[in-house]
């Protein structure tokens, strides 16, 4: 399966609403943006009409992989903009700035490349279980690029009061897998930090100005610096540490609601998600009205089964709801919020496959749906076409949860347990060895050089969950587990393209 291999691949259009005020102090217009971010396609507006990214606002956040329409408004000013990758179509007035409440849902059209005969042959079968089961609400590894860009969660490092590792973290830690400008402006910084005096004069480095300015004069005050930043983006960074959270604790609940066997696993950029693949009708019922908390420090919650799973996630991060407050500013804060633990994708269609150009041998169909706002449409599909990545996942068991250091949380034995009849201690039996993996019966495939294992900072970071064969035996790794899925998809690719030169 491959996803947004061209802008037009994925296209997403926001359902809106506004109520128009001929006078109003704020213009509106519908933004259609290709292969841009919101903040990029905001930043670039204002930079090119001299205007504060302060008098901007919107509905919503949109990916930058993809083609996507949706609404901002402008306060007391009138811009256009007619580029091949951001256009503008002026549709009114209103008197209050634009925000979530203004989008009503997002239709999804996504065409999905790369699949094989087997895969297109499930997905109706697919389709039903996901109207059925629904989809598990997750953030999915688009609101974690933090993590990829090797910043981590900026939030935790304010939890801390650590405002100067913040500050770094933000205007000094360049990705390794960006190449523009702006990667060039924070490498700049990363090797003259505390020389504020100096002048970068790298394309791009004016955005990073108003913080420069500020420690010019008080070179100390990293928290005054950080409030600098944009607003938006500084909640964003919160709301990115409150994803994981929130991500977190739905895993544990569910590990706590169902047993491993009836649940799914699926890679993404913070770890792993859990779906079910089964449930109780009681159950079902249970999850389609249940809501978790992004959390703040006015979260109180009354469910027990919802309190154990936010007690678990708070515990392995070694905080409590009251310490979710950033020291010394109010400026920067945590703000709860309920969200629905499963959303239903509304008239889900999936078309006829057809031949994909741009993978010989492969197929490619197209998927369309509407999502309610923040929910995210490439869960909808991996969740579709999860049993493609289930090819190379052994069973998760409940005794393969992981915390964020890496310990296994375990079941102390009691006193019994540990102790000999004779008053010694219990010797521990040795773990059973690994069956090995069961691989494709066709010819041993070699790897294809593009395809083998990407090096540690272009990859997701190692996986929780899926346990080996034996429980007690260590499982596969990541790395391994991703080499024998490129050899069984290598495998498929042979396959296939022999059949298309048959024909």
């Amino acid at each position: 399966m491959k996803l947004k291999q061209k802008p037009e691949d994925f296209a997403v259009t926001e359902s809106w609403r506004f109520d128009e005020v001929k006078k109003g102090e704020f213009r509106v217009y519908a933004m259609d943006k290709q292969k841009l971010s919101t903040f990029d396609a905001i930043g670039r507006l204002a930079d090119e009409f001299e205007l504060p990214r302060s008098v901007f606002s919107y509905c919503g956040l949109k990916d930058k992989q993809g083609r996507t329409r949706q609404l901002i408004a402008v306060r007391g000013a009138d811009i256009d903009m007619q580029e091949p990758d951001l256009r503008l179509k002026y549709l009114g007035r209103t008197d209050k700035p634009l925000s979530a409440e203004n989008t009503t849902s997002n239709r999804f059209g996504v065409t999905v490349r790369g699949l094989t005969d087997e895969e297109v042959a499930r997905l109706p079968a697919a389709v039903a279980e996901v109207n059925r089961l629904g989809v598990v609400n997750y953030f999915d590894s688009q609101r974690f690029g933090s993590l990829k860009h090797g910043q981590g969660f900026i939030a935790k490092d304010l939890l801390r009061g650590d405002f100067e590792i913040a500050l770094k973290n933000y205007l000094a830690r360049p990705s390794e897998l960006d190449r523009s400008y702006d990667a060039k402006v924070k490498a700049f910084w990363r090797d003259h930090w505390g020389e504020w005096r100096l002048r970068c004069t790298i394309p791009g480095a004016d955005k990073y100005e108003p913080i420069l300015r500020y420690l010019r004069r008080n070179p100390e005050d990293f928290l005054g610096a950080f409030l600098r930043i944009d607003a938006k983006y500084r909640a964003m960074l919160v709301f990115t540490y409150q994803s994981y959270l929130w991500n977190e604790g739905v895993r544990r609940y569910l590990m706590d609601l169902l047993s491993g066997q009836s649940l799914l696993a699926i890679n993404y950029q913070a770890g792993k998600l859990l779906f079910p693949r089964e449930a109780p009708p009681e159950v079902l019922k249970r999850l389609r009205q249940q809501t978790f908390p992004l959390l703040g420090p006015e979260t109180v919650v009354e469910d027990k089964a919802v309190k154990k799973a936010v007690d678990w996630v708070l515990g392995r991060e070694k905080l409590t709801v009251e310490k979710l407050r950033i020291p010394g500013t109010e400026q920067i804060f945590f703000r709860h919020e309920e969200r629905p633990v499963v959303v239903y994708p509304g008239r889900l269609l999936v078309g006829a496959a057809h031949r994909d150009e741009l993978n010989p041998g492969f197929g490619k169909v197209y998927v369309a749906f509407t999502l309610p706002p923040g929910s995210y449409a490439t869960l909808v599909v991996r969740r579709l076409l999860s049993y493609s990545e289930q090819d190379n996942l052994a069973p998760l068991e409940e005794a393969e949860i992981e915390t964020p250091s890496g310990a296994r949380e375990e079941r102390q034995p009691t006193v019994e347990e540990a102790l000999e009849p004779n008053g010694k201690p219990r010797r521990k039996k040795a773990p059973a060895r690994a069956r090995p993996p069961r691989v494709a019966a066709e010819a041993p495939v070699k790897t294809p050089k593009k395809e083998r294992a990407q090096p540690e900072s272009q990859v997701a970071p190692p996986a929780e969950g899926a346990a080996a064969e034996q429980a007690p035996a260590k499982p596969l790794g990541f790395r391994a587990r991703q080499k024998l899925k490129k050899e069984k998809k290598a495998a498929l690719r042979e396959i296939a393209a022999k059949r298309g030169k048959r024909r």
